[in-house]
């Protein structure tokens, strides 16, 4: 038997899940599923459990869960749920939850709960100031200051986003492998479209972090990426991030719970 916390992140593709033992700072097991509306509650729980029989662990191992969406229509599917099979309440964060950092935005209703909890699991794990590059359906850049306030940041398509419109848009482009190309100048039209696009795509990324810190004034901001296609952009231009964190979100989910749940 075990204490666990349950973290989901929902994403536009993927569900991340994690499980934490009680106490301890390191993930215990973690999954992708893939992002579908048409999934029932039953489903879903099924899933579940097939992935928590894989690592041993029961549903009533889970003594608490926490929740970031970006995805809406899913959220009441979810909560069922947790619900029916888990017996519990999940906690869904949003702009009024209390993360550890001040949300400074327009319309801070607007604001995704994915970029909240990986602002504030930057900036608790590693300090502010900082820039958190999403790496993910979409490309968000998420600045964070030294007192732990959140001044805004950036959306741009995702990599594969723009990969997939390429092929979408222009009939004879085929679909290609994102991997770093040999060089800017290709013989074809398949290294053509990975240089165009894995190589276009960390110049934007690059000169979007120099703007921003030009008008921030946060020349010493860490830069910490999350998101499967990280590394990538790291390879073509190593020292334009500091550090990748791939489950940046659920441990910030972790941190979140524990917040919470100490002040009850």
């Amino acid at each position: 038997m075990y204490d666990m916390l349950l973290v989901m992140d929902i994403g536009n593709t993927n569900v991340k899940i994690g499980l934490f033992k009680t106490g301890e700072p390191e993930l215990f097991a973690s999954w992708r599923i893939s992002t579908l509306a048409s999934r029932t509650s039953d489903e879903f729980g099924m899933i579940i459990f097939d992935l928590f029989k894989s690592v041993g662990i029961e549903f009533s191992d889970i003594k608490g869960i926490i929740i970031s969406s970006v995805a809406p229509t899913l959220n009441y599917t979810i909560e069922h749920t947790c619900l029916y099979y888990l017996g519990l309440q999940p906690i869904f964060v949003d702009h009024l939850t209390d993360t550890g950092i001040k949300i400074k935005y327009d319309h801070p209703v607007e604001l995704g709960a994915d970029r909240i909890v990986g602002a504030a699991a930057a900036y608790h794990i590693y300090g502010g100031p900082c820039i958190v590059v999403d790496f993910g359906s979409a490309t968000t850049f998420n600045i964070v200051d030294d007192k732990g306030v959140f001044l805004g940041g950036a959306i741009a398509p995702g990599l594969k986003v723009a990969s997939e419109s390429l092929t979408n848009t222009a009939a004879k482009l085929p679909r290609i492998e994102l991997i770093s190309p040999k060089s800017a100048i290709a013989t074809n039209t398949v290294e053509g479209m990975q240089a165009g696009v894995i190589l276009g795509y960390t110049g934007l990324v690059d000169y979007m972090l120099k703007r921003i810190k030009r008008e921030s004034g946060l020349d010493n901001a860490k830069i910490i990426a999350t998101g499967g296609l990280s590394e990538l952009i790291k390879l073509n231009e190593p020292g334009l991030i500091d550090v990748i964190d791939r489950p940046l979100a659920l441990k910030g989910l972790k941190l979140i719970y524990e917040r919470i749940t100490a002040q009850n």
